[in-house]
């Protein structure tokens, strides 16, 4: 019986050699686990005697959150021409001839290792400073002047926030189960409390947090992953998520992504990219990340619920991870909370 890997073993080697206009031999293959909104596939191929890894990201039977593959790949493109750490860019194929779906390919990333929990104390503020750094680098990134207008809808440093308050709810709304009237009374106060207009727009990563990049030994990142969520907005927002509690450790709430103080990190982002990160503001856009969390993990259950897949991550992201984004939410608007930042009423 043919498996899945037979099938994409075949079909990428006959597609890896009409692109390199060369035969190319597929050695060793192997999922990566952990992701739901792609399967991601290590491939190591040869080519004319030569050794070349890549990355296979398919749109999966099932997704976690829909997302436009070309998005994903164009802006991996614009950040890897810009010279930040990012994954060489290789082809983009929409032709389900190949292997079944559609793909995006780039070049493996050696020598680094992902996740989070296996960072050596001995490099978390160096790879601390490196991670906001590489944030604010890409907060001056200019979506229109990298050419990304044709695959991101348009927005104005004025509309951009509602816009993505309007987007999650709109998520939220076609996919809850059941109640969650936390995350409805965050929608209220999000939109009776806009902030002010972005300081510029701005090329989002929306998914930079601890996990989602590779680094290497000696604590540097070696690329930063996971662009699926990319769009044009407010920096803000990616500084937010970074920061947001649920990618804290319990035992060290005071280090944003197990990496640094959170007033440390704020100071590189904003001397990186050359922004200020407004204490209101960024309260308004902590909430909203928060949201949008839940947003994603109301998401990850409907689809468990309903979809096709049945991929245990997206049972354990909307149980888990859902109760304690609810948590967060519910310290930001709480008038007795010890985590707010200044007062916000639901």
């Amino acid at each position: 019986m043919t498996t899945r890997e037979d099938e994409l073993r075949g079909g990428l080697g006959r597609y890896l050699s009409r692109q390199w206009n060369a035969p190319v031999t597929i050695g060793a293959m192997n999922q990566i686990p952990g992701g739901a909104s792609r399967e991601t596939w290590r491939v190591q191929t040869t080519t004319n005697g030569v050794a070349r890894g890549v990355i296979i990201r398919l749109d999966p039977e099932t997704s976690l959150i829909d997302t436009d593959r070309a998005t994903e790949f164009r802006a991996i493109e614009a950040a890897y021409r810009s010279g930040l750490p990012a994954p060489e860019p290789l082809f983009l194929e929409h032709d389900l001839s190949w292997v079944g779906r559609p793909f995006s390919l780039t070049a493996e990333v050696t020598g680094c290792q992902a996740g989070a929990d296996g960072i050596p104390d001995e490099h978390r503020a160096k790879l601390g400073r490196r991670k906001w750094e590489l944030l604010g680098q890409i907060a001056r990134l200019d979506p229109i002047a990298l050419g990304l207008s044709d695959v991101m809808p348009a927005t104005t440093v004025e509309t951009c926030a509602l816009e993505q308050v309007d987007y999650w709810a709109r998520v939220i709304v076609a996919d809850e189960i059941h109640p969650n009237p936390i995350a409805h009374a965050a929608i209220r106060w999000l939109r009776r409390h806009p902030p002010p207009p972005a300081q510029k727009l701005s090329l989002v990563h929306g998914d930079y947090r601890t996990g989602n990049y590779l680094y290497t030994p000696d604590g540097d990142i070696g690329a930063i992953l996971d662009w699926e969520m990319a769009h044009m907005g407010d920096p803000l927002e990616d500084l937010a998520w970074s920061l947001d509690p649920l990618w804290h450790a319990w035992a060290t709430p005071d280090l944003a992504g197990r990496l640094l103080p959170h007033k440390e990190a704020i100071a590189i982002w904003e001397a990186s990219s050359g922004l200020k990160a407004a204490p209101e503001a960024l309260t308004w856009w902590k909430v909203f990340a928060a949201l949008k969390g839940i947003g994603i993990w109301i998401s990850s259950s409907e689809d468990f619920h309903n979809g096709a897949g049945k991929q245990p991550i997206l049972a354990l992201a909307g149980w888990l991870m859902t109760d304690r984004q609810q948590q967060i939410l519910d310290d930001y608007l709480s008038p007795h909370s010890p985590h707010r930042f200044y007062e916000v009423k639901a």
